[in-house]
């Protein structure tokens, strides 16, 4: 299998080379291609004789955001072991490199999945460990990792549903990749039935980090974000994370349209889309008076585009509503998990595969609520701000929930630790 995919790789190269370079060329900030090639040496020094070293690779923002609880409780339990990040996409490394106190030595970028540079990056790092986040296998990378006899988990392991379709009818593949996976650390146990059909070994399930993440976020004042926005104490926020395409960004307009005296806070999920929805917005307003404002230019209006990296979380606690992203378009949804912490009611749509076992629990609890289009998500906002009992009624319940299924990150870092000194 391992000759198989690489001719194919080298075959379908005037295809995929191209498509990465497209793909970067939509990004603010283009990747570092010495680091995709696998060249770290001016990023990572020769590994020191008696160091040991644990390569986590998180693949974007949201698996960033999913290792940082993992990547403290690691650092805590093994505090002498050098810890290397990987990331594959620009907003993932900005991410990673604005955590406070980040719990890693060094972020690199991840090789293109070709042997002569997985090896490269291998060979350089070094490591006792290699921590997989959630799904991202790559062959020649699992290869390299096994050349340099490094021990490979996968942590806070997760199969879609819409990705697990696809898997099934390649199971060969996933096979010949889960040989060089020594343990695979998964969310449910859904994702446990999932790994095991494909051929992974010794699955256990472990929860989810992102409850850790989550519960231990510390926000700062609403009073705060508030002036710093310039919103009026006493008026309605809704802020809208991670819409995906322009049919989200297109509903969540309409349902600005339909409400009153109520103030947008909208994060798309990539930042080059902002422009696409101020257009949308000017096509709207006509003689509303309705004001778009942009945070990164410290404008305030009806509707802001909330612009910059890192900033949702915290902007998430002056929320009265919180809509999260992916799930109105048929993309598999954003992280509910986050607003649901910070006690805020949630309305996402019914597409939220990537997020189904968190969001059926949390639809179930009263914590969130499902909405199919513009109309019901303005209805539902509607009666959220008019009801003041019930948004504290989704708030106790967002809470209670998140409580009960923190405590994963910690069971994942004591299973790396035990390898490494094993």
């Amino acid at each position: 299998m391992f000759i198989v995919y690489n001719l194919a790789m080298t075959l379908l190269s005037p295809l995929w080379v191209p498509w990465m370079l497209w793909r970067t060329k939509r990004r603010k900030e283009a990747p570092n291609w010495k680091e995709r090639s696998g060249n770290y040496s001016e990023v990572v020094p020769a590994k020191p004789k008696g160091k040991k070293r644990v390569w986590v690779h998180a693949v974007s923002v949201g698996e960033v955001i999913a290792a940082k609880p993992f990547l403290r409780q690691l650092r805590q339990l093994a505090p002498d072991c050098e810890i290397v990040l990987s990331v594959t996409t620009s907003t993932g490394y900005q991410t990673a490199k604005e955590l406070d106190l980040p719990p890693f030595d060094y972020v690199v970028y991840m090789p293109i999945d070709v042997p002569k540079f997985t090896l490269r990056a291998m060979q350089r790092v070094q490591p006792e460990v290699v921590v997989i986040m959630e799904t991202e296998l790559w062959m020649n990378f699992l290869w390299a990792a096994k050349v340099f006899d490094a021990k490979v988990f996968v942590v806070n392991g997760r199969i879609s549903d819409k990705a697990y379709r696809l898997d099934t009818k390649i199971k060969f593949y996933f096979r010949a990749l889960f040989k060089d996976v020594d343990r695979c650390l998964v969310q449910t146990a859904v994702d446990q039935e999932r790994f095991e059909s494909l051929g992974a070994r010794n699955v256990e399930v472990f929860g989810n980090t992102k409850f850790d993440e989550a519960a231990g976020a510390v926000s700062q004042s609403s009073d705060d974000w508030r002036a710093k926005l310039g919103i009026p104490a006493g008026k309605s926020i809704v802020v809208v994370g991670s819409t995906r395409s322009e049919m989200e960004e297109d509903l969540v307009l309409d349902a600005f349209f339909e409400l009153h005296d109520v103030v947008f806070i909208h994060a798309p999920r990539h930042l080059e889309t902002a422009g696409r929805i101020e257009t949308a917005f000017e096509r709207r307003v006509a003689s509303t008076g309705k004001k778009l404002g942009y945070r990164s230019k410290g404008e305030s209006g009806d509707y802001i585009l909330l612009d910059t990296f890192g900033e949702l979380g915290s902007v998430y606690e002056i929320a009265d509503v919180v809509v999260i992203g992916g799930g109105f378009d048929d993309l598999g949804g954003q992280n509910l998990i986050q607003p649901l912490a910070l006690g805020k009611p949630v309305l996402h749509g019914p597409n939220m595969f990537n997020f189904r076992d968190v969001a059926a629990a949390s639809t179930k609890a009263g914590a969130s609520l499902v909405c199919h289009n513009s109309d019901e998500l303005a209805a539902n906002i509607g009666e959220l701000m008019a009801d003041s009992a019930k948004r504290g009624r989704m708030a106790a319940a967002a809470k209670e929930l998140i409580h009960a299924s923190v405590g994963a990150s910690n069971r994942y870092a004591e299973a790396v630790v035990s390898a490494l000194n094993s």
